[in-house]
């Protein structure tokens, strides 16, 4: 790699990370030279950096834009592809949350939903039925839930995250307030 030790530690342990992600190591390597570049680099560029083949920078560059967390950007004057990756890291957050769940979520809660409208053949499948429905009710409340944070505006979410516990402290007041009301 022809990269700084700081940069150079980064992009190792992101392509590490890459593969628990769900993407492989160089995948995950290419993506972070390109967001702590601080101008958009070309396959070659990268190639050079990176110590790679072309061949891999160019399937990698593929599978970051299939999940839009870079973009095809051209400088006057030159007819090569640049890349870079978005400046704002909530909008990155809220691209790479979409994509996963459009890739991982979705399917499962089809699955789940095509399970729960079958007919039941016998106790193991009703007792299969009634976890599926358990774990379908609990997709579906955490889907909901973040389809209503990634709305927000970056401060406000950015507001709420270092709330923190402070939220639970709050609903449980609220709570309580209620109760006492009924009572």
């Amino acid at each position: 790699m022809n990269l700084t030790p700081l940069n150079e530690r980064f992009v190792l342990h992101f392509g590490e990370m890459g593969s628990r992600w769900g993407v492989n190591r160089t995948v995950g390597q290419i993506y972070a030279l390109l967001f702590i570049s601080p101008q958009p680099l070309n396959a070659d560029d990268i190639v050079e950096q990176l110590g790679m083949s072309r061949s891999n920078v160019s399937i990698g560059l593929k599978e970051l834009q299939s999940w839009r967390l870079v973009r095809l950007v051209h400088l006057p004057g030159d007819r090569r592809d640049y890349f870079t990756t978005p400046d704002d890291v909530w909008e990155i957050f809220r691209t790479l949350a979409e994509e996963k769940r459009k890739r991982e979520v979705d399917p499962t809660l089809s699955l789940l939903r095509e399970a729960l409208l079958q007919e039941p053949q016998d106790a193991a499948e009703e007792h299969a039925q009634r976890r599926m429905r358990e774990m379908h009710e609990l997709i579906e409340l955490l889907t909901t839930w973040f389809g209503e944070v990634q709305r927000l505006d970056p401060a406000m979410l950015e507001r709420l995250l270092k709330l923190g516990t402070q939220v639970t402290r709050f609903v449980d007041a609220a709570s309580r307030l209620g109760r006492s009301k009924e009572d």
